[in-house]
């Protein structure tokens, strides 16, 4: 796990080695363990190492085989890169480490750029092919790791984080008014290749971009599970769709062992997190670390959910942190994970994930958790209508039981300098749910929520926390292998017993059952949830603030009515709009854009 970087030049001129500096510098975190700079011509590349798979410095990058005519820098894991690395060899190739690096270098050496569809696992790849003097950039199947693009007249810039080009300088820092209509509608999200900023754009997930040395490019998606039913499991019956779910979730778990360190787990309570728990104890996983974060109690609301997951730690024996914080460490928590975010994102959780990962990586570099499981096996409260209704009327069940804004709503929020001049927003929620390849409503959402929203909310939302300690975290509900066959799996087996009901019945073999039959949790921090106290006084002062009142980013009277109506702004919808508001703004200032 660590953070890429480079810097492509297709107008004779040299890279900037310095801008890469920069950029790598910038995430430091991501790689605390060592360095790199690698140059030819026309190309710079840079990395920053964490390191999980050979801990030689044999595995260090950029990795360069002259023999080949290749260089590269990787951030991720190849959880299947010994079976690779032995079906390579047999087809005569050698190498000179024991890691991942150099499996996904000679992947592509014999498959070209189809190397990918080997792989299992999550990467952001930067591959120079020296001697076709190319680019060949790539993303992970369901967007686990980001990669960053900054185009310019005669350049392009990557990286793993948006601040580190940022760093690099030279960046259009413009308010993107389609990306702005997406955050302010949809929880924040703002959905590739765009992000809030004109200058800076996302490489898709399961995404391959080729780029000759004279600037021209050709992309392809590589990968796009079907959400139709499969007639070779047209005999399936409960049991049977049982099993083959819970076979492939126990192998993606054992997947996510692979590592030349220790391996925890993100232990919320939730049966999601339990599972991957109770899994890796029938894996064989003695003495696994296990870990929890609570925050106070506010107003009757629970600040954790240590119940649950102590009960889990108990039944499986594992070595359990319980980590309690206090109110007081929210507003200085606040301010640093949002400048660890890549991009402004309005969760409230966010914060959370920043302070356990901040604990976690003191105990471990690699961690799982159970991220995804709710969008591919319809987890949510929002898909249970969804069942009931066709597909011509899925985008409106959704829009109304999810956007935060219409159209008409944000006509009276954005400054008409930044305003969309329509509803970009609904129209793309249309085109993807029209799509081909859904076969009814359900499916149809499931698939956006997988693949168009979740690599931009909870996915970006833990690689951005995790990574800014050290600490890589891995998913096995978004294993690929899981992932399509949930997506043949029919609808009614996922949206039983009040959603992820195929889930919760492999987990009535091996988890207690308070457990599984518990009232749906999230991460609980109370006093985010109600923007009080000094929170409220720190989103006030960035709404406030001469950068913000310079920016116009709002109508003035909108955060005017929100700040001046305590009661309104204290409900959950306008405290989520409160913070949504005043999240962006910081992050803004944060990092310094005007």
């Amino acid at each position: 796990m660590c953070g890429i970087g480079g810097e492509v030049r297709f107008d004779g001129s040299t890279p900037d080695a310095d801008a890469v500096v920069r950029m790598t510098g910038a995430m430091r975190s991501r790689g605390p363990d060592g360095q790199g700079l690698w140059s030819d011509g026309w190309i710079t590349l840079g990395h920053r190492r964490l390191t999980v798979i050979d801990l030689s410095e044999a595995a260090a990058q950029p990795m360069v085989r002259e023999d080949l005519g290749l260089a590269l820098v990787f951030n991720g894991c190849i959880y299947n890169y010994p079976e690779l690395r032995e079906q390579l060899r047999a087809a005569g190739h050698t190498f000179r480490s024991t890691g991942d690096t150099e499996v996904v270098l000679v992947a592509y050496a014999q498959w070209g750029e189809d190397f990918v569809d080997h792989l299992v696992g999550m990467f952001a790849v930067a591959l120079v092919d020296r001697r076709r003097r190319r680019l060949v950039l790539a993303r992970d199947r369901l967007g686990i790791k980001p990669l960053y693009l900054a185009q310019s007249p005669g350049r392009l810039r990557f990286a793993s984080t948006l601040p580190a080009l940022l760093a690099a300088g030279d960046v259009d820092t413009g308010i993107d008014p389609v990306a702005l209509h997406h955050y302010l509608s949809w929880h924040s999200i703002v959905p590739a290749p765009r992000t809030v900023l004109r200058g800076v754009r996302k490489l898709p997930p399961a995404t391959v971009r080729v780029v000759d040395a004279d600037g021209r490019s050709h992309e392809r998606v590589y990968w796009r599970p079907d959400y139709l039913r499969d007639p070779a499991h047209a005999d399936w019956d409960d049991r049977d769709w049982r099993d083959a779910v819970g076979e492939a979730l126990r192998t993606a778990v054992r997947r996510r062992l692979v590592a030349d360190v220790p391996v925890g787990v993100l232990l919320s309570g939730g049966l999601d997190s339990s599972m991957i728990v109770a899994l890796l104890a029938e894996a064989g996983q003695h003495h696994l670390q296990t870990f929890s974060i609570g925050f106070d109690s506010r107003g009757g609301e629970a600040g954790d959910e240590f119940h649950y997951s102590d009960l889990v730690a108990r039944a499986f024996g594992t070595d359990h942190h319980r980590i309690q914080l206090a109110d007081d460490d929210l507003v200085p928590a606040v301010r640093r994970s949002v400048h660890a975010m890549t991009e402004p994102m309005g969760s409230h959780d966010v914060v959370a994930f920043h302070l356990l990962s901040e604990q976690v990586a003191r105990h471990v570099k690699v961690a799982q958790s159970g991220q995804g499981a709710d969008e591919v096996f319809a987890g949510y409260a929002y898909h249970q209508p969804l069942t009931r209704v066709g597909r011509d009327d899925a985008a409106t069940t959704f829009a109304e039981a999810f956007f935060d804004r219409d159209h008409a709503e944000l006509t009276r929020v954005v400054d008409p300098a930044y305003a969309c001049d329509r509803d970009a927003s609904r129209e793309l929620l249309a085109t993807d749910l029209a799509a081909p390849g859904a076969q009814t409503a359900l499916d149809a959402v499931l698939r956006l929520d997988t693949h168009l929203m979740l690599p931009d909310d909870p996915v970006k939302r833990v690689d951005s926390m995790s990574m800014a300690w050290g600490l890589e975290v891995r998913t096995p509900f978004l294993d690929q292998d899981l992932v399509t066959l949930a997506a043949a799996c029919p609808p009614e087996h996922k949206v039983a017993q009040g959603g992820k009901g195929v889930l919760k019945e492999i987990a009535r073999q091996v988890l207690p059952a308070e457990v599984i039959d518990r009232p749906k949790g999230y991460f609980p921090v109370p006093a985010l949830r109600n923007v009080d106290g000094p929170l409220r006084h720190l989103v006030t002062e960035a709404l406030t603030a001469p950068a913000a009142r310079e920016r116009g980013l709002f109508r003035s009277e909108y955060v005017a009515e929100l700040l001046a109506e305590p009661d309104r702004a204290q409900a959950a919808a306008g405290s989520n709009k409160l913070w949504q508001l005043g999240l962006l703004e910081l992050w803004l200032q944060s990092h310094d854009i005007r």
